[in-house]
């Protein structure tokens, strides 16, 4: 027999059972939305394989990612509230943050830690430096990451941006213009143009040139994890949960490109995947190999490089304030350190 009391027990700890796995029911998968800097590219794989592979499931989470639409245009996007997160630029990032602090979302993991803004010009183009572009038509996408940093080009070239014509352009005309004369020069990231170009039937060995940024005092960073300050505030372990499962995704992705490819053309089944394969190699050899991740890991920064970078905005955009380091790039998400990939593994 049980007791009157045991039983009364028994039936308030069913009663609490039921209760507690009634909230757990409740207490869905948080909800991320995400937008991503560009269309679904080879890049993407490394989102796409933590989705595909339960990362985010496994974090509590529900994502959703949307097809971006240039690197400067995630930042606008996340701070108006109509995504929770995206993957753009943060130098875009520190120009707002200069500007209207309280709107500026926050960068929580560095990917792309080498600039790779560039001007690329036909191979047998009398442009051989930023001087060169004095009297020249330049061609850009409106949200380009490398137009909206050409002012900060500008001032480390010492060169009168003035003096330079400015054609914006739809980006799937960018390199057929270029490939006409019908501009000098072209912004973009490096690793896009390239490819975008082979899409055409241009050899970007042979047919392009590509004056880098960063060959001009620019040592910058470029494509981050943005969070809006809301979302970070109200979601903190969300975060964090994202941001491990997108460490296993890229870790995955290094290891196995050909499945991070295949995770693109299960969303975009009109890519190359062969060339998609060569943007996601070349994008992990160009724009995620600075030294300093020996060091540091991927998915963090040096905030001395940082603050480097943030000077170089402000006084060439002449922005309004100086944003701190810490204003910009908050570490406190990051997978640890021993979980982060330290080296990019070569392409098998």
């Amino acid at each position: 027999m049980i007791g009157h009391h045991a039983f009364r027990g028994m039936k308030a700890l069913a009663f609490a059972l039921v209760f507690t796995t009634g909230i757990t029911a409740a207490q869905a998968d948080t909800k991320i939305k995400l937008v991503l800097n560009w269309k679904y590219e080879g890049p993407q794989g490394m989102f796409f394989l933590a989705q595909d592979r339960g990362y985010f499931k496994q974090a509590g989470l529900d994502v959703t990612f949307d097809q971006g639409n240039g690197s400067g245009a995630a930042v606008p996007q996340v701070a108006n509230g109509a995504y929770d997160m995206g993957f753009g630029d943060i130098n875009a990032l520190i120009e707002l943050a200069a500007k209207k602090p309280d709107e500026a979302p926050i960068g929580v993991f560095m990917l792309y830690n080498r600039p790779p803004f560039t001007v690329a010009v036909k191979a047998d183009s009398p442009i051989k430096t930023p001087a060169d572009f004095v009297g020249r038509k330049l061609g850009g996408a409106a949200n380009d990451g490398a137009l909206k940093l050409f002012p900060a080009l500008c001032a480390t070239a010492k060169i009168d941006c003035a003096k330079v014509e400015i054609v914006n352009m739809q980006p799937s005309l960018r390199e057929q213009m270029l490939m006409q004369g019908q501009v000098d020069g072209v912004f973009g990231y490096v690793t896009t143009i390239r490819f975008s170009a082979r899409l055409i039937g241009v050899d970007p060995d042979k047919d392009l040139r590509f004056i880098k940024f960063g060959d001009y005092g620019m040592d910058l960073y470029s494509n981050a994890i943005i969070v809006s300050r809301k979302f970070a505030k109200e979601h903190p372990e969300a975060v964090k949960g994202f941001l491990a499962a997108l460490n296993h995704g890229i870790k995955d992705a290094m290891a196995d490109r050909q499945a991070a490819i295949d995770a693109v053309s299960a969303r975009e089944p009109l890519i190359k995947p062969a060339i998609e394969r060569a943007r996601l190699d070349a994008t992990l050899a160009d724009e995620m190999t600075h030294p300093e991740i020996a060091r540091i890991g991927i998915g963090d920064i040096s905030d001395d490089r940082m603050a480097k970078a943030i000077d170089i905005l402000v006084q060439a955009k002449e922005l309004p304030r100086t944003p701190t380091v810490a204003e910009i790039f908050d570490r406190s998400f990051l997978p640890p350190a021993s979980e982060r990939p330290t080296a990019i593994q070569p392409a098998m």
